[in-house]
C-alpha cells in the first residue's frame, strides 16, 4: 500500500527519471538492475524536504558534470512501492534505512554510501563532489 497519492509523487519522479533514472517498482527489478555488470547509481527518492532540495540536484548536477559516470542510474521510491524499496534496502545493508540515500554498486557489489544525515546536514556542492568523487573511484 502507498503513503502518497500517485498525482502528488509523480513530478518527484519525473525529477529523476527526465534525467535518465530508470525507475524501478519490483523487487526482481532492483535486484536485475543492481546485479548487473558495471556502476549502478540507485537513488531512493522520496517526498522529504533534504530530497526535493538537495538530492536530487546532487544526483542530476554530478551525473550531467561527471567525466566518468556509472553504468546504470536508478532509483525507488520510498514510501511507494515498498517491495522494491524494501529489497533496494536489504542490498545496501550494513547501512541503516534513510530516504533520501544514495548508493554506488559496481559488479553488484556496494562500494559507497551517502546516507540522509549525509544529505540534509550538507552544501548541495559538497554532495556534488562526495558523488563526483565516488564516480571517479569507481565508474
Amino acid at each position: 500500500m502507498a503513503m502518497y497519492p500517485e498525482y502528488m509523487v509523480a513530478p518527484i519522479r519525473e525529477d529523476l527519471t527526465s534525467a535518465g533514472f530508470e525507475q524501478l517498482t519490483t523487487p526482481e527489478q532492483v535486484e536485475q538492475a543492481i546485479n548487473s555488470e558495471g556502476t549502478v547509481l540507485l537513488a531512493v527518492n522520496s517526498v522529504c524536504g533534504c530530497a526535493a532540495a538537495k538530492a536530487r540536484p546532487a544526483l542530476k548536477i554530478s551525473v550531467a558534470a561527471a567525466d566518468k559516470k556509472p553504468t546504470k542510474l536508478v532509483t525507488v521510491f520510498a514510501g511507494m512501492e515498498q517491495e522494491a524499496v524494501a529489497k533496494a534496502r536489504e542490498l545496501m545493508l550494513p547501512y541503516p534505512p534513510s530516504s533520501p540515500s544514495i548508493a554506488l554498486f559496481k559488479d553488484g557489489e556496494l562500494v559507497h554510501m551517502i546516507e540522509r544525515y549525509h544529505i540534509e546536514g550538507n552544501e548541495l556542492n559538497r554532495i556534488v563532489d562526495n558523488l563526483q568523487g565516488a564516480f571517479e573511484e569507481y565508474c
